[in-house]
């Protein structure tokens, strides 16, 4: 069981993301990752301390890809409309994580899992997406669209105020037939609290 390529830890994330995909987080292990990479197990705990750490970065370099990228690339241009690129913003996190959900459905459920476990890193997560409707909020204050208000305290209330719609804990939910109405609601609520 020797592999000659020099292993690293992008080479160990993506073989245990084929394996997760392939067996589910639940019934993947370490050995399984060290088949795909023709090393021993031995070999991936001088990377990760365990399979739990494993999972982890696993977890947190999808979040990084799939969720927090494409939401960052929205955030950032600004063409002068506060209040559309705000309403774009959740509504790509919203639909991301619906998506997600069914068609990643093995990585989506050991994301589901690992916010229960990895409290530090979710909460890294949770704050840069926090930041990035910061940012937008700040816009909207520049160009006089948004009322002054503390933008990193507003940003958390309108992440948390929407968490309904886009935690992975209240995924069954995602499937109720009056969801759309009910985000929209939530969300003339919030535009009209910030709003000039």
């Amino acid at each position: 069981m020797s592999n000659d390529l020099p292993l690293s830890k992008e080479n160990i994330l993506d073989a245990a993301e084929q394996v997760l995909r392939r067996f589910g987080p639940d019934k993947t292990s370490v050995v399984d990752v060290a088949k795909v990479l023709k090393v021993s197990h031995g070999t991936l705990y001088r990377h990760f301390s365990s399979k739990s750490a494993l999972r982890e970065a696993v977890t947190e370099r999808w979040l990084q890809y799939n969720i927090s990228e494409p939401l960052k690339n929205i955030s950032e241009p600004f063409d002068g409309n506060a209040k559309e690129q705000l309403r774009l913003w959740m509504d790509t996190l919203i639909r991301s994580k619906r998506t997600y959900a069914v068609d990643d459905a093995e990585m989506f459920a050991m994301y589901a899992a690992v916010t229960l476990e990895a409290v530090d890193m979710i909460t890294l997560h949770v704050d840069q997406l926090i930041g990035q409707i910061a940012g937008i909020i700040e816009k909207g204050i520049q160009s006089k669209e948004y009322r002054v208000v503390e933008p990193v305290v507003t940003a958390r209330a309108i992440f948390n105020a929407t968490s309904r719609y886009h935690h992975p804990a209240h995924a069954i939910e995602w499937q109720s037939a009056t969801i759309d109405q009910d985000f929209a609601s939530v969300w003339d609520l919030i535009i009209s609290g910030i709003s000039l």
